[in-house]
């Protein structure tokens, strides 16, 4: 599994980890119970602090993409691939949406009558 940073996007380097293992997770790769690589290794290999891979790693927990275990470290749960795909795509929808100047409000009205 490869992670990418660039360390002179605008993008918060957590921020871009989480993004690049969800895409990973999106694409099914890896996949349910397999584990993500250990925080340190992960920091280690990007040239970071752990702190921030642990953040993202945290935010990934937050999304339902993975369980994070001490001991076990951070674990793929089943729907990921799915869950990562959606959470890509209504990023998607959030920053075309910011782009076009429509609010918050208006956006949940969309997606509401959409839903429906």
């Amino acid at each position: 599994m490869l992670v990418r940073i660039d360390p002179s996007s605008p993008v918060p380097l957590f921020e871009q980890v989480a993004g690049s293992l969800r895409r990973a997770l999106a694409e099914g790769s890896p996949a349910q119970g397999d584990q993500l690589p250990p925080a340190r290794e992960l920091a280690t290999s990007l040239e970071i602090n752990v702190h921030t891979v642990l953040r993202a790693y945290a935010l990934l927990r937050d999304e339902g993409l993975i369980d994070l275990r001490r001991r076990r470290g951070a674990v793929v749960l089943g729907g990921a691939p799915s869950r990562a795909r959606l959470t890509e795509l209504v990023a998607e929808v959030v920053d075309e949406a910011k782009r076009a100047g429509v609010g918050l409000d208006e956006l949940t009205g969309v997606i509401k009558e959409k839903y429906s």
